[in-house]
């Protein structure tokens, strides 16, 4: 999972959220740390766009799910939000594709209130057609299929 991810699509929480440029750098430790630098830009007040540098480390609670995740985050800059997030990568190959889900807040009864998702690609011009399938195929699996708007990769950060 270790390596750099660009964000072909996303579904967006409530609040401020990341628009565009959407890249995250994963790095595993020997001790099985993980940790991740994101970059992409953010649109405050409505009209101003900025650069976002994120910073986060992901904790596995129960090791039997190692696909489950805490993430804990900080944006590098006073304007940017800092907190802490259940985090799922939901389906990976590795190498071209990577679907992940994380939950800014719960209900009552445990399940999610706000979250968002995204889908990563190793490539930031996209997915080739058969993996463009199983990522289809997959979204309709978790009952999220349609509510994905595509992240614009331009290279400009």
């Amino acid at each position: 999972y270790a390596g750099k991810w660009y964000a072909l699509a996303k579904k967006d929480p409530e609040g401020l959220f990341l628009q565009d440029n959407i890249s995250a750098e994963y790095t595993v430790e020997e001790d099985g740390t993980m940790t991740a630098s994101s970059k992409g830009r953010v649109k405050l007040f409505g009209f101003w766009v900025i650069c976002a540098d994120m910073a986060a480390q992901y904790t596995v609670p129960d090791p039997t799910t190692p696909a489950k995740m805490y993430m804990t985050y900080q944006g590098l800059a006073s304007y940017l939000s800092s907190g802490g997030d259940n985090y799922w990568v939901i389906d990976t190959d590795y190498d071209n594709y990577a679907i992940t889900y994380a939950c800014r807040s719960l209900k009552e009864d445990g399940s999610c209130d706000d979250g968002y998702s995204l889908i990563f690609s190793r490539n930031p011009r996209g997915l080739p057609p058969a993996i463009q399938r199983i990522v289809r195929q997959k979204q309709e699996e978790i009952c999220m299929s349609g509510q994905f708007q595509p992240v614009l990769q331009s290279g400009t950060l």
